[in-house]
């Protein structure tokens, strides 16, 4: 006798329930970009680091998950979302125990690029299981406001984390903990997860991948060269070359696929475009701003790492109840407001800590934090519905890989802009003392970061002018 399959969830105790588990794993993929922000300084001593190595020990788990996510989508349809799931969850665990005793920089490096491959198997397959697991749409949508509130909570709570375990443990506890999360949430999904349901006639396209992280790696190189006083010409050469050809190769990759993984033309939508102008610009912000600070009140203002991430925790205060109010009152007050308005927000909040840090106030620095979180939250909470909502039916799947890549896409251009920034005005800062010069180039790049913000308020104001409502955005590529 054949064994049926499962069936979907039907109650919403079994829906939720398996919802809890697949946000667990989205909640590990946000934490391990933040978690190692108050960790950082120790690594750094304990390795012995040189500042390029710090920079891709950041920058290596966010480049391979945004290089890989749009292939791993098709994967995961063509050998079923549960299976890649699982599959993530055990790529991830071991390369947390590798990460958590790497003897060398070098080998913490390769192991955060596992870490990357790890999330990039299970990352779309959390989205994909909402879609299967809960069929009403205002159900589905309170469950994707949700997602996007995990993974913003994930990445603000990631330096509390990271600073409460150094108060105890060594610098590797913050990979550490991940193995128990992930045991868990493998027994989890086998027990409550539908039975894997696998397409095999669906095309994945190892090529496209390798192509899109050649693009990737080439421009994170070249911004950090690009920045870098002491730059190499030859090697900023090769690195726009190899961002250039990667590009070239996966644009014209695209064009000879039955099943393309990306094709330009979906971007003719504004309200699409802007979803991911929205996604990607408010994780730069958001994130910017995190990284910076929380090296900053360690290094500069002295606090411990337990108290720098309970001061960037405010972030999580403001964003959590900003991701979940605004996903649910959308239909209310449409788009622009949460959007364009979140981004000047934005601006708003990172110049007040630009100000709070001036007057050496730490309760300032706080409140422009939780000003920063909540702003960013608001954006967040609806990119992904503006994202999945404006692009056509058939382009569904397509349009869920590049909500994806949207948000770590503007994660892993902050960590190079802002950190390449930062070392590079640290270098020609005319100060003598360290701190002095730490703070020169701390307040330019929230500078840097309060521009961007006014430009992408200006940029989604364009893009959402109408002020369009959820059950507006439903329209095909034209």
């Amino acid at each position: 006798m054949t064994r049926q399959p499962r069936p979907e969830p039907t109650t919403p105790a079994q829906r939720w329930a398996f919802f809890a588990v697949i946000s667990l794993g989205l909640f590990l993929i946000s934490l391990d970009n933040s978690i190692l922000y108050t960790a950082l300084p120790e690594l750094n001593a304990q390795l012995e680091t040189t500042p390029t190595q710090a920079l891709w020990i950041l920058n290596a788990y966010p480049l391979v998950l945004c290089g890989l996510l749009l292939g791993t989508g098709a994967l995961g349809d063509k050998i079923g979302h549960r299976l890649m799931f699982l599959s993530g969850l055990m790529i991830f665990g071991i390369a947390s125990l590798t990460a958590a005793f790497a003897p060398t920089a070098w080998v913490l490096v390769v192991a955060r690029g596992f870490l990357g491959l790890g999330a990039a198997t299970m990352m779309p397959a959390t989205l994909a299981l909402i879609r299967l697991t809960f069929a009403d749409e205002q159900e589905r949508n309170t469950a994707i406001g949700i997602w996007s509130s995990v993974a913003v909570i994930g990445a603000a709570v990631g330096p509390l984390i990271g600073g409460a375990l150094l108060e105890v443990f060594w610098w590797g506890s913050v990979f550490l903990i991940n193995v128990p999360i992930v045991v868990a949430a493998i027994v989890l999904t086998v027990w409550l997860a539908p039975e894997n349901l696998p397409n095999p006639h669906k095309h994945f396209d190892v090529l496209s991948s390798v192509y899109a992280l050649i693009a990737l790696s080439g421009l994170t190189v070249a911004i950090k060269e690009a920045a870098n006083p002491d730059r190499t010409p030859a090697l900023l050469s090769v690195a726009i070359v190899a961002a250039f050809i990667g590009a070239v190769l996966f644009t014209r990759r695209q064009n000879t696929l039955v099943d393309p993984l990306l094709t330009f033309d979906i971007f003719r939508s504004r309200l699409f475009t802007g979803g991911v102008i929205a996604a990607a610009g408010s994780m730069f912000v958001l994130i910017g701003a995190e990284l910076q600070t929380v090296q900053k009140l360690q290094l500069v203002d002295a606090l411990s790492p337990l108290q720098a991430g309970f001061a960037v925790v405010a972030m999580a205060a403001g964003a959590f109840p900003a991701s979940v109010l605004g996903g649910a009152n959308l239909h209310r007050v449409g788009f622009l407001p949460l959007i364009a308005g979140g981004f000047a927000g934005c601006a708003g909040g990172v110049v007040m800590l630009v100000w709070g840090s001036q007057l050496q106030s730490l309760p300032v620095e706080v409140s422009a934090l939780a000003l920063v979180g909540l702003s960013a939250g608001a954006v967040m909470s609806v990119s992904s519905i503006a994202i999945l909502g404006a692009a056509p039916m058939h382009r569904s799947g397509m349009a869920a890989g590049v909500e994806e890549v949207s948000y770590e896409f503007g994660t892993l251009l902050t960590v190079a802009i802002t950190g390449s920034l930062l070392a590079r005005w640290q270098l020609v800062s005319q100060s003598v003392e360290y701190d002095g010069a730490y703070t020169f180039a701390y307040h330019r790049v929230l500078i840097v970061l309060a521009v961007i913000s006014v430009l992408l308020a200006l940029g989604t104001w364009w893009c959402f002018r109408d002020n369009p409502k959820s059950g507006d955005v439903a329209q095909e590529v034209r």
